[in-house]
């Protein structure tokens, strides 16, 4: 690695991996997300814990990657943990998260489910809301969207397509 200039770590190593967003949903960033779970700083030693939004997540390298190098201009020396447990749940989105998802047109999450998941092969039923014009008259397109993260849905209002975030 190369030495960062003087003055190099004027933010925290914290504030720095707040900051990187998502890879697949760019209005978001990690911590935002919730995948952010923890930074330790030992000097210039960072150790960056994340948990992936559901087992074999593929944007978990490009998390991986971006925080490492994002850290690394900012002249820290960081690794990248991830963490199964407790596992991540739409509940830790954020607040912001949520507001940022709805004004770039996707549907924030609901609750996650709680207790027992029963095993079901037909759709999943949603309370899901049209972040385009507001209505709760919604139909389920596909049970898979953009990503696999994510439904895709049609407003039977303004005929409007659009991606809701899975509740998990």
């Amino acid at each position: 690695m190369t030495a960062a200039p003087a003055g190099h770590r004027q933010s925290t190593a914290l504030e720095v991996a707040s900051r990187v967003v998502d890879p697949e949903l760019p209005m978001l960033t990690l911590a935002d997300l919730g995948v952010l779970r923890g930074v330790e700083q030992d000097g210039a030693h960072v150790v960056v814990t994340i948990t992936p939004t559901y087992s074999g997540c593929p944007a978990m390298a490009a998390m991986r990657d971006d925080l490492l190098r994002t850290l690394g201009e900012h002249g820290y020396d960081a690794e990248v943990r991830v963490s199964l447990h407790p596992a991540w749940t739409s509940d830790w989105i954020s607040a912001r998260g949520r507001a940022a998802l709805r004004r770039h047109g996707i549907s924030p999450p609901g609750p996650a489910p709680s207790g027992p998941v029963t095993l079901s092969l037909l759709p999943t039923r949603r309370d899901v809301t049209c972040p385009q014009c507001g209505s709760g008259r919604t139909e389920l397109t596909s049970e898979f969207g953009s990503t696999a993260c994510k439904a895709l849905y049609r407003c039977a209002d303004c005929l409007e397509p659009f991606d809701h975030v899975k509740e998990i």
